[in-house]
């Protein structure tokens, strides 16, 4: 101890705020159960937000849910939450294993770059 006005703790600091480790927030789970949620996938609320679910739903999932009251991606998701992403794809699995939420997938790209171009971009950056 110190002896300073924070408190008894050193490392705690009071602009933090509640500091929770990400597996605590997902039960321990790493992988969403379910599907598996790109990047720049969609997410939408499907109830609105105050509407009660059958299960009690955790902060985390409560914030997504009013959070994706207008369709957000998944990573502007982990940004606007500040967790990891690792932590959102599985909350947001919890999410739509219960039906709170739709995913729309971005379409898969059909016409990749060709070689040539890809060699003749390279090749353009490397003269500059």
């Amino acid at each position: 101890m110190r002896g300073d006005p924070a408190g008894p703790h050193d490392w705690l600091d009071s602009d933090a705020g509640p500091v929770v480790r990400p597996y605590t927030v997902t039960g321990g789970r790493v992988r969403p159960t379910g599907a598996t949620f790109d990047l720049l996938a969609f997410v939408v609320a499907k109830a609105p937000e105050g509407t009660d679910g059958e299960a009690p739903l955790q902060p985390e999932h409560r914030r997504i849910v009013g959070l994706a009251q207008q369709p957000v991606s998944v990573a502007d998701l982990a940004a606007d939450l500040d967790l990891a992403l690792g932590v959102v794809r599985v909350l947001l699995g919890d999410l739509l294993a219960a039906g709170l939420i739709a995913l729309y997938e971005p379409p898969a790209s059909a016409a990749h770059p060709h070689d040539d171009i890809l060699k003749a971009v390279v090749n353009g950056l490397r003269a500059l």
